[in-house]
């Protein structure tokens, strides 16, 4: 009739491996996604480390978009990994908080 009954320990290998195939793409690019966002994180961090910045600062020194910039800097200072400081002209600065070696989203 077509069903395979589940072989030892309940587990049917050929619909694991049918499974892996169809979400294989999905799988690499997420991870695609990820590096580029890790890889986009150390480079804010590394940019703050000489000191604090504004937003289109740190977007220009990372060659990224600013808006883009903006969500990260946001996503960073929610998780305390920066924080606010003073401001420079219209824009707030932002500076690495203490302690902050390896952090969240590493």
């Amino acid at each position: 009739m077509g069903n395979k009954e589940p072989e030892r320990g309940g587990v049917d290998k050929d619909a694991l491996k049918a499974l892996r195939e169809t979400r294989k793409t999905r799988v690499e690019a997420a991870t695609a996604r990820m590096r580029a966002q890790k890889k986009r994180i150390r480079a804010i961090r590394d940019c703050l480390a000489s000191g604090p910045r504004t937003v289109p600062s740190i977007a220009a020194a990372i060659e990224a978009d600013t808006a883009e910039t903006l969500w990260y800097v946001a996503a960073l200072k929610k998780y305390g990994e920066i924080r606010e400081s003073e401001k420079d002209g219209a824009y707030f600065t932002y500076e690495l908080a203490g302690g902050t070696a390896g952090g969240e989203f590493e």
